[in-house]
């Protein structure tokens, strides 16, 4: 039988000696086994767990239910989030309206990095904003993402390196295997209709795309907000404002 991953989450009660020792003596007679674990927040333990029979996990999920020291949050196969919960010890902060949107502050760039890198191993189309003020971070996160994805990246437009527009790529930049770097306000309001030509052709590949500043991509071109897969958002502070006011005519000094 296949072995298949699974996550589970318990809040603890009572954290009486002996009791992480009880459930992995339990899981341990189901033959289930214990990846990862890690405190997750406050009194609150994620685990990573493995196992070729979802019956076991089923048995153990009603087990655990019964006993009065914890109670059991999540069991279910892991999403990204939860593996990168168990492995920093945090969730990552999400718009309760807005599902796709991913909040992180600067002194959180790590968590940021990782889930950045496990988001661009994935196949196939994706398109990710990425929100936040001017040096907060975010095309070096793009980068350190890029590196451990294991991927290579190229900038299509960036104000990294005083302000690039790119009209064309070489044929090893333009490998659908690559990130995509794109600064939504260089392209949209400092660029000309050949980099335009080539951010068309970059939208439409089959591949990792990830735009810096996506209100202002949205607002000024055809795209809209639905072609995103995944918002990030980067703030120096959690209740720092992103303004575009304040930074968008900066880009004339460039």
């Amino acid at each position: 039988m296949e072995m298949k991953q699974w996550y589970m989450e318990y809040k603890i009660h009572k954290n009486r000696p002996g009791l992480l020792g009880d459930i992995a003596s339990m899981m341990g007679m189901l033959d289930i086994n214990i990846i990862t674990i890690n405190g997750v927040e406050d009194r609150t333990r994620g685990m990573l767990l493995q196992t070729p029979d979802d019956e076991k996990i089923e048995i153990m999920g009603k087990l655990l239910k019964k006993v009065d020291n914890i109670t059991i949050n999540a069991l279910r196969p892991p999403k990204l989030v939860d593996i990168l919960a168990v492995r920093h010890g945090r969730y990552i902060e999400r718009d309760s309206d807005d599902r796709k949107t991913f909040r992180f502050t600067r002194d959180e760039l790590g968590l940021l990095v990782d889930f950045l890198g496990e988001v661009f191993k994935r196949e196939g189309n994706q398109v990710i904003g990425l929100r936040g003020m001017p040096r907060v971070g975010k095309t070096e996160s793009i980068i350190a993402g890029s590196v451990c994805s294991n991927k290579r990246w190229a900038f299509v437009s960036s104000t990294l390196l005083r302000q690039t527009v790119r009209s064309q790529l070489s044929e090893d930049e333009m490998n659908p295997n690559n990130v995509f770097i794109i600064d939504g306000i260089v392209s949209t309001l400092r660029s000309n209709e050949k980099h335009h030509m080539l951010l068309q052709e970059i939208m439409a590949m089959n591949s990792t795309k990830v735009i810096e500043h996506p209100d202002i991509f949205v607002r000024e071109s055809r795209y809209d907000y639905n072609d995103f897969d995944i918002i990030v958002e980067l703030r120096n502070t959690p209740d720092e404002e992103i303004s575009y006011e304040k930074f968008t005519t900066a880009l004339d000094d460039f």
